[in-house]
Formats: structure tokens, C-alpha cells, sequence
């Protein structure tokens, strides 16, 4: 490792600025410069624990430009810290590549624990804890989001996930046609700051539940994972089960129509496999 800089990722509140650690105040005090993702957000938090230490921006459209600007800095001897407008660097946030590019120079990446959204959810979750799979938010681009939604069919662990309220919705009915309405969830919103909320019960109840109220804040969603014994419908394990219905004389739309009530998978994914089959 290199004796010149030092890198620190610092974990800040994602809500309630008494979250915020003792080493954490200590660490900005002290360190060269804090690259944030907003310098904005992060200036409040710094003028509240009076940390004068100065600023530059470091987000998702700049960081192929800072990241050897930052390199620079610690290896010329500086101490920077690293932070996000919420939480841990580098989960759902801006952190991965610099941390990455540090280490790859052998600089030395000193983490400074904090709160994380994630962990925070699921200790409250009523869902197995022991094992979880953090999805983070789905892709927004249908194709990649369809596939990410499927994956959730082989995951027999707790599953964690982000999301916005203004697409809150869309994503409970997304996964309730992917995996039943009865599938067990928990939601919490706005979580460690004045309206802290946590709603516990089916995807089938949640989109009744948040039909009627209006999604508002942001959403950490924990959701039971696939019963181990719940069968894992492979597409080779779907165009043999469609073969077998339509040797019975059913026609491609009602094969399908069948077997995604089995399923309970999307009738018009289901359909799209029928269509590649021959008539034979």
C-alpha cells in the first residue's frame, strides 16, 4: 500500500442526522477534501456538526472526469472521504469505480460504517434475515426489467429492492404478475425521518393499499423469496409442458392460458414460447 492519501468511504443518515457517527464527524473534520455527490445536500449536513472542510462534487456524470483528478490528489499525500447524499458509498450510489481505481493504485480504502437503507428495512422486515439478495432498483428499460423480475423466480432468499413513489405502483404490479399476489412484502417509507412508515402483508394488499394512498417519499421493499419448493420453470421445461397441451387438441392461446394459471407465469410470455413451436 501506498503511505501517501487515503481513501474513506463514510456512510452518512439517510433521514435522521443523530444516525450520523462519532468517527464519521471526526473523519470530515479531519480529511484534505470531501468528494459528494451533492455538495448542496452535503453542506447542510456539514454546517450542522460544523465541518468546514471544503468540497468538491463527485456524481455519476463527472466521475470519469474526477476520478483521476481524485487519484491525483491522494497520491500527491491528500486524505479524501467519499460520500453520498444518503447512506453507504458505493450501494446504489455513486463509489464502485473510484474505489476501484484506488485500489488498482494501491491506495488505501478505509471504510467508515454507517447506516444503510437495506440493512435498516430488513431488520424490521419481519422476512428471514439470514440470508438476503439485494437487487437494488430495477432497470428501467422494459427488456432488462422483465429479465430482472424473472430472476426473482429462482430467488429463494429474501430479496431487497429500492424505489421511487412515483413508480412505486408499477413495480408492485409488476412483481405480483410475475410472482402472485400472495407473495409476502415488506415496505418501508421514509425511513428514520418524521414520517417513517412500515407496511407489512401480500403484493395483492400492497397495490390495493397504495391504490388508495398515494405512494409519497422513498420506498424500501422487502420481499419473501421463492418457496424452495415452488417449481423453477425453465423455457426447455415450458415448451415441453405447452407440447404436451397441445397434443390434447388445445389451441396455442388456450395452452398458454393454461399453463400460466399453473404457472403463474405471464400468459403472454408463455405465448411467445407456443409461437416458436412447431405444428408438428
Amino acid at each position: 500500500m501506498t503511505e501517501t492519501g487515503k481513501l474513506y468511504i463514510v456512510g452518512t443518515p439517510i433521514g435522521n442526522l443523530a444516525d450520523m457517527t462519532w468517527r464519521a464527524v471526526s473523519t470530515l473534520q479531519t480529511v484534505d477534501l470531501i468528494a459528494a455527490e451533492d455538495t448542496r445536500h452535503t453542506g447542510r449536513l456539514l454546517q450542522h456538526f460544523q465541518i468546514t472542510t471544503p468540497q468538491i462534487s463527485y456524481h455519476e456524470h463527472n466521475q470519469q472526469q474526477r476520478i483521476p483528478q481524485l487519484i491525483a490528489k491522494i497520491s500527491a499525500g491528500q486524505a479524501i472521504a467519499l460520500v453520498t447524499d444518503a447512506g453507504m458509498p458505493g450501494i446504489s450510489d455513486p463509489g464502485y469505480e473510484l474505489v476501484c481505481a484506488c485500489i488498482a493504485e494501491e491506495i488505501l480504502v478505509i471504510p467508515i460504517p454507517g447506516v444503510s437503507a437495506s440493512i435498516t428495512a430488513l431488520s424490521v422486515s419481519g422476512l428471514p434475515t439470514d440470508q438476503f439478495y439485494f437487487l437494488g432498483f430495477l432497470p428501467v428499460k422494459e427488456k432488462f426489467r422483465q429479465i430482472s423480475l424473472q430472476n426473482l423466480l429462482n430467488i429463494t432468499t429474501t430479496t431487497i429492492l429500492y424505489e421511487s413513489p412515483h413508480r412505486l405502483l408499477d413495480t408492485l404490479q409488476d412483481l405480483a404478475k410475475v410472482l402472485g399476489d400472495d407473495r409476502q412484502i415488506a415496505i418501508a417509507r421514509e425511513l428514520t425521518k418524521l414520517y417513517e412508515e412500515f407496511w407489512r402483508g401480500t403484493l395483492g394488499g400492497a397495490i390495493a393499499h397504495f391504490t388508495t394512498k398515494e405512494p409519497k417519499g422513498e420506498f424500501t421493499l422487502v420481499l419473501a423469496g421463492t418457496p424452495e419448493t415452488a417449481t423453477i420453470w425453465s423455457e426447455a421445461m415450458i415448451k415441453q409442458e405447452l407440447q404436451v397441451l397441445l397434443e390434447q387438441g388445445l389451441s396455442r392461446s388456450q395452452a398458454s392460458r393454461q399453463l400460466a394459471q399453473k404457472s403463474q407465469l405471464a400468459r403472454q410470455d408463455i405465448y411467445q414460447i407456443a409461437l416458436t413451436l412447431s405444428d408438428n
